[in-house]
C-alpha cells in the first residue's frame, strides 16, 4: 500500500483533495438528494409546469366556448344536436357515419 501511494502526485495526497473527492462520491452517488435525483426532479418539475401552462389555456379555452355556448340559444341547441343526438318530440334523427 505505501508504494501505492509513493507513485501518486503530491496534489492526489493532499488532505484538502481527498476530502473534496469523498464529498463529491457522496453526493453524486450516496446521499439521497445527489445530483442525478435532483436532475430529474427537476426534468419533472419541468413537465409538471408544461402541463399546468397547457391546462391553464384549455381552461381559458372552455369558458370562452362555454360564453359563446350558453349565451345564444341557437348555439346550445346545435351543440345539443350534434354531440347529444338531442331532437324536438314531432322530429326523427338520423345518424350518417363516414366509416
Amino acid at each position: 500500500m505505501g508504494d501505492l501511494l509513493h507513485y501518486l502526485p503530491n496534489w492526489m495526497k493532499n488532505k484538502y483533495f481527498i476530502t473534496i473527492l469523498a464529498f463529491l462520491i457522496w453526493m453524486f452517488f450516496l446521499d439521497s438528494y445527489d445530483f442525478i435525483s435532483q436532475y430529474k426532479r427537476r426534468q419533472e418539475i419541468n413537465k409538471i409546469k408544461a402541463h399546468i401552462e397547457y391546462y391553464q389555456t384549455e381552461i381559458v379555452r372552455t369558458n370562452e366556448e362555454k360564453k359563446a355556448l350558453f349565451g345564444n340559444d341557437e348555439n346550445l341547441e346545435k351543440f345539443a344536436r350534434e354531440n347529444y343526438w338531442m331532437k324536438k318530440k314531432n322530429e326523427d334523427l338520423f345518424v350518417i357515419s363516414n366509416k
